[in-house]
């Protein structure tokens, strides 16, 4: 019996999100004792104390059904954002909110998504699993985003459009003013949602993000993620902050128990562990300066970023001209996954996540020797 009996012809070529590779993958592959994984862009430092002393707390409550919208944890995010409650929608990671949004705003078969490319994929995958056409506008050579010819491609058919700052792979953010101009450029049926998984780390954060000015913003939404600075990756955690009709919307639609009961209490923890999240910004922002510093030193050219991880490409330090896919594989061989990035067009570009002071040193060891050796 053929597949295409049963299945929507948008699955037919349908290629999976890929992930980074896991440490236990490299280490039975390659018989390895010590894995460092900076690849995933996860938190250097793991998963907050009180975090853990509440996930245990609450273990035995896992046969219970969660409430539904997460209340407890929306009025804790309303409270530490200084936003309503209403605004805020959480969701099995930020992807639910993503796909949600789609689902919510676009028509399959007659709207589409507007996204730049290269970009987060799980945008272009979303969209695709909803039936909706998606249209990319190329990055400027510099990796800035081209508004102009974002704003010429909207067309009355256009639903979304997506931005992610700093962006993803490249760390690149711009100044909040760029946003507040292009949102308010945007005919009043495009909605702009801005994806801030990375917002957490940039400095000063007030110059890049959205959040404060929501209020005067009809149509944006802005996504955060509990995965990045609050080490809550395997849990699955994200919300949305948006107008509250949009809201309102999404949560009479959304599943009802998507985000468990453990990831709830998690995400209301990780909010009042302010040292933990000081010490990994801490550790972040002097390993960002230390990577780029050393990568430079080699003779790399590494772009900024406001992110936990740095884009950079081989450059004057790759003497034996060898492939960034080689320099990844010979990596791998001694232990240290980064991420290759033949999956955003990118081949001769690599990514590395920030990792602890350690992993840090061990990476820039290897790679010299990868390099020079």
């Amino acid at each position: 019996m053929q597949s295409d009996t049963f299945v929507r012809p948008e699955i037919k070529d349908f290629s999976p999100y890929s992930p980074g590779l896991s440490i236990d993958e490299i280490r039975e592959k390659y018989a390895l004792q010590r894995v460092i994984k900076m690849a995933s862009n996860e938190n250097p430092l793991g998963v907050s104390p009180l975090v853990q002393k509440t996930l245990a707390k609450h273990i035995g409550g896992v046969f219970r059904y969660p409430r539904s919208g997460s209340p407890d944890l929306r009025a804790a995010l309303a409270r530490h954002l200084d936003v309503p409650e209403e605004w805020i929608v959480a969701g099995n990671g930020s992807d639910e909110i993503i796909d949600l949004l789609i689902r919510v705003k676009a028509r399959p078969g007659k709207d589409h998504v507007l996204l730049f490319e290269p970009s987060f994929s799980m945008y272009r995958l979303l969209a695709r699993l909803c039936g909706v056409e998606v249209r990319t506008i190329p990055l400027d050579e510099d990796f800035h985003f081209p508004w102009v010819r974002m704003l010429q491609s909207v067309t009355e058919e256009t639903a979304v459009v997506f931005v992610t700052t700093p962006d993803n792979p490249t760390g690149y953010a711009p100044e909040v003013q760029e946003l507040e101009s292009v949102a308010g450029q945007l005919p009043p049926h495009v909605l702009l949602v801005v994806d801030e998984a990375y917002m957490d780390f940039a400095r000063p954060m007030d110059e890049y993000t959205l959040l404060p000015r929501l209020k005067d913003m009809p149509n944006v939404v802005v996504l955060r993620t509990f995965s990045k600075l609050y080490g809550l990756a395997g849990l699955r955690l994200g919300y949305g902050v948006m107008p509250p009709w949009l809201a309102d919307a999404l949560i009479r639609v959304k599943p009802p128990f998507s985000v468990n009961i453990l990831a709830e209490v998690a995400g209301t923890a990780a909010l009042q562990d302010i040292d933990f999240t000081r010490a990994t910004l801490d550790c972040v922002i002097t390993g960002r300066t230390y990577l780029a510093t050393e990568l430079e030193r080699m003779g790399c050219r590494v772009f900024p970023s406001q992110a936990n991880f740095l884009l950079f490409k081989l450059g004057r330090a790759n003497r034996n001209e060898l492939s960034a896919q080689h320099v990844f594989q010979e990596l791998l061989r001694r232990g240290v996954i980064i991420r290759p990035l033949k999956s955003y067009g990118l081949d001769e570009y690599l990514r590395v996540s920030i990792g602890t002071e350690e992993e840090n040193q061990i990476f820039i060891r290897e790679i010299e020797a990868v390099l020079h050796g």
